[in-house]
């Protein structure tokens, strides 16, 4: 194929020509011919038309997976010559991040210079760790059986289908797919309607950097028609979805009827323990960076601030002066640090919750509301907003999905684990004191996936991420184990 022009695509080539999903390694319409729009949220206007795949397009990509999974080398091939190719994915990820960045920027609405630091160079590593903990696997291991040659085998499963949702298209899919892949998986990705763009150019990076024809493949659609159809085919071995807990459940049950074996990666309501004996300015600096981060579309950032009472007043005007003084804008912007949220869909439904708190009783420190950006009237954008007040109260309890935080106080250990512990989620949260046996002790008393001391938002290669409770279940990512759910193992045993 021809290789991808970065500056090109920077231009506008790209969204002017008609946009085509990837199965088998060709570039192909809707079966139907139907397409749908996807927005620029930082404009309110037409980014591009994509086509809405239904089942017929769904049952073709996890044919052409099938048939790269039993018919080309991917499955078989060494796992240093796998890694290779992945190395050489990861390569071209990394020269093209420009360009990614800023798709990912018009796409979602994020400010470009956060996904060029973080996004789309952390997919890329993510690409290179698997394909390193492949080749350093044990593929074969014997077993110590009286009168029995026996050994066990790791083997890809097959065709693993994936659903990302809109937050962080790219670094999702990294996330999810290096290890599918590197344990010599074939693919069939579905993104989130609102963000397909990135999906779509990875597929065309897997094919520059010379991986079979088929073992990637893209299908854009509607969830309630792609998804559906994706998450409930029985040719599918493994399925991985991300997004929110109620269509998690509708994932988890369609793969049930088939005995598919579901990772859901679902929402969170993470907290932040606050003890008196922290730095007050740096750590409201730090948590209120955290959730303004990508608008506040993060599962696992702190929105429940548990401040204890003796420094809750300090700590609160200081999180207010630097919220405030946030610039929100439009994603290709240098300087703006909050963009616009994803969809008029979403920002109503996040001015609707900062609406219910107040009403229920919550205290605004800092209310929030409709944010104009001269020049782009027509955007999704919103102010960050400081609620707080009793835990009943809704955004203490639900998922906003955007730049709010509710503050609640507390005066012992005790009662700050009781009300952390109390939300149904179970994704992420964070301890922050001076204190390290302190800090040690709280962090493992907390329901989640993932504790994190004197910071909020860690991702290293290595350790795993998940989460528990509403937050999902079937395993996590980025850490060794995730390689693991990738492989299947059989057993070989000869009688001597």
């Amino acid at each position: 194929m021809n290789k991808i022009d970065s500056k090109a695509f920077a231009i506008g080539e790209f969204l002017s020509q008609p946009i085509k999903m990837h199965i088998g390694g060709e570039q192909v319409a809707a079966s139907s011919g139907k397409t749908f729009e996807t927005l620029d949220p930082g404009t309110g206007k037409l980014l591009a038309r994509v086509p809405a795949a239904e089942a017929a397009d769904v049952d073709a990509a996890v044919g052409a997976a099938r048939q790269a999974f039993n018919k080309t080398a991917w499955r078989s091939m060494p796992p240093k010559d796998r890694a290779v190719l992945l190395h050489r994915l990861a390569d071209l990820i990394d020269k093209h991040t420009p360009l990614l960045a800023e798709i990912e920027s018009r796409d979602v609405g994020k400010p470009r210079a956060q996904a060029t630091a973080f996004d789309i160079p952390h997919a890329a590593q993510t690409f290179r760790y698997y394909a390193d903990l492949s080749v350093n696997t044990r593929h074969r291991e014997p077993f110590p059986v009286a009168g029995n040659d026996a050994w066990s085998v790791r083997q890809p499963h097959g065709v693993c289908g994936f659903i990302f949702p809109w937050n962080f298209p790219f670094l999702l899919l990294g996330w999810g797919v290096a290890p599918a892949m590197a344990a010599g998986n074939t693919i069939v990705i579905k993104p989130a309607e609102d963000t397909p763009l990135s999906a779509l150019l990875f597929a065309r990076l897997v094919e520059e950097a010379g991986i079979p024809k088929g073992v990637v493949n893209v299908i854009t659609g509607l969830g309630s028609t792609t998804g559906a159809a994706l998450s409930s085919h029985p040719g599918i071995n493994r399925m991985s979805f991300t997004g929110s807990p109620e269509i998690g459940k509708l994932v988890a049950e369609a793969c049930a009827r088939n005995l598919v074996p579901a990772k859901l990666e679902l929402g969170g309501k993470g907290a932040a323990i606050l003890f008196d004996d922290i730095a007050v300015e740096s750590a409201a600096e730090a948590l209120a960076a955290a959730v303004t981060l990508n608008a506040g579309q993060v599962c696992c950032t702190a929105t429940r601030w548990i401040v204890h009472e003796k420094v809750a007043d300090a700590f609160i005007a200081k999180a207010v002066s630097t919220m405030k003084g946030m610039k929100v804008g439009y994603g290709g912007d240098e300087s703006s640090q909050i963009g616009p949220l994803v969809s008029d869909k979403q920002r109503r439904r996040v001015l609707g919750y900062v609406e219910r708190s107040t009403k229920e009783g919550a205290e605004a420190y800092l209310p929030g509301g409709v944010a104009d950006v001269s020049g782009y009237e027509e955007g999704f954008y919103v102010k960050p907003a400081l609620l707080g007040g009793a835990s009943d109260n809704i955004c203490a309890r639900e998922e906003v999905f955007g730049p709010v935080a509710y503050v609640m106080k507390f005066k012992d250990e005790e009662e700050a684990v009781t009300l952390v512990n109390s939300s149904p989620y179970g994704l992420a949260n964070s301890v922050w004191t001076s204190d390290l046996d302190r800090a040690t002790r709280v962090a493992e008393r907390l329901v989640a996936g993932n504790s994190w001391i004197n910071a909020h938002n860690l991702f290293p290669h290595g350790v795993s991420y998940g989460g528990c409770n509403l937050s999902g279940c079937g395993g996590g990512v980025l850490g060794p184990d995730t390689l693991e759910d990738y492989y299947r193992k059989q057993s070989i045993v000869r009688p001597l």
